[in-house]
């Protein structure tokens, strides 16, 4: 029933295949004007002319039905071609009918086998219909078809950017409650109410489910500020900000929770560790039609409790926030994409990324 169901609404309009077998009425047409004036010859085409628009419509009707139930090629040809006999030979008898009345002689004197005579001509031209008929129809279920295919992808892909979106949450919850935990624990009651408050904000934003896969940066912006201040409201005067927006970019497009999870993981494996304040900076410049986000901290030195070398490359690159983003924009931008991280010379841990620019037209 499904695939029957499927069938219907892959069906051509009804006035499509009519239209597309236009040019078989034309070359009928154009084959009747030399002999125009030579009567029989001219009452012949022009009855034939005649019978194959009549005959049309009957059997786009018939085709389509055939079609529309699913019917198998094989006995869909063989209906079509007993359809098309019949009508052809309908048209033969109505020329030969006229005949009889036009010329006024007995039905007698006339060879009815002649019926069977000369109707390759309309019979072919209705199968050549038929077969124009086909090919519309078949055009437009492959186009159907494709739209499917096409949604059912577009379905798939955003089922999981969802899944690596809320993927986040948990994870972001897990580490704020510790830090809260931490706080109640060092009696820092102040500054845990100030942190769930913060929390319940940050939640309430993220999880309304008003944002797509992509916001303004405007709106990116936004978030990331009601997460650090949380941060702000555990670490103090330790964490040190410096933002650096370019200019003209706040309307432009970006994933949904960019930056939140490239400023948690600073923060957990940089800020917090260090014993003294640390920077963490946000730039996001447009270049060359390509939005640069660059995400960097301040890392803890040796003796403050965890090495450089755990700081590096090798522990930052399985963080879940790092791969998380990595593969939402893998999804997001195909091959028009970079990211970059690592330990670089000046000592700080910086993240880069490379995206389309593009402009939020609705605001």
């Amino acid at each position: 029933m499904a695939f029957i169901d499927a069938r219907m609404r892959s069906a051509p309009p009804f006035w499509l295949p009519l239209l597309a077998g236009l040019p078989l009425g034309v070359c009928l047409l154009v084959m009747a004007l030399p002999i125009m004036g030579y009567g029989a010859a001219t009452a012949s085409r022009a009855l034939y002319l005649l019978a194959f628009v009549l005959w049309i419509v009957p059997l786009t009707a018939l085709q389509r039905g055939l079609w529309r139930s699913s019917t198998a090629p094989w006995a869909m040809a063989l209906v079509l071609l007993a359809a098309t006999y019949a009508m052809a030979l309908a048209t033969r008898a109505m020329f030969m009918g006229q005949q009889v009345a036009t010329s006024g002689r007995p039905t007698t004197d006339f060879d009815w086998s002649m019926v069977l005579r000369g109707m390759e001509g309309p019979w072919l031209t209705l199968i050549a219909y038929c077969a124009i008929h086909a090919v519309v129809a078949f055009y437009v279920e492959l186009q159907h078809e494709h739209a499917r295919h096409l949604q059912a992808q577009a379905l798939g892909r955003d089922a999981e950017l969802r899944a690596l979106r809320y993927q986040l949450q948990p994870h972001f919850l897990f580490n704020t409650l510790n830090a809260i935990s931490a706080l109640v624990a060092e009696g820092r009651t102040r500054e845990s109410q100030k942190m769930l408050a913060r929390l319940g904000d940050f939640l309430r934003a993220t999880l309304d489910g008003t944002y797509g896969h992509e916001v303004s940066l405007a709106d990116e912006l936004a978030l990331t500020e009601a997460y650090l201040e949380i941060e702000k409201a555990r670490l103090g005067e330790r964490l040190q900000l410096k933002w650096q927006i370019g200019p003209d970019l706040l309307r432009v497009r970006v994933p949904y929770l960019l930056l939140q999870p490239l400023v948690e993981n600073a923060i957990r494996h940089g800020i917090a560790l260090r014993s003294s304040p640390g920077q963490l900076a946000i730039r996001v410049t447009g270049v060359d039609r390509q939005l640069r986000v660059e995400v960097s901290n301040d890392l803890p030195s040796s003796d403050e409790g965890e090495c450089l070398v755990t700081c590096g490359s090798e522990a930052r690159s399985g963080a879940v926030g790092l791969s998380n983003i990595g593969e939402r924009l893998v999804k997001l931008y195909p091959g028009a994409h970079t990211m970059d991280a690592g330990l670089q010379a000046d000592g700080c841990y910086r993240v880069v990324l490379h995206l389309p620019l593009r402009t939020d037209s609705r605001k």
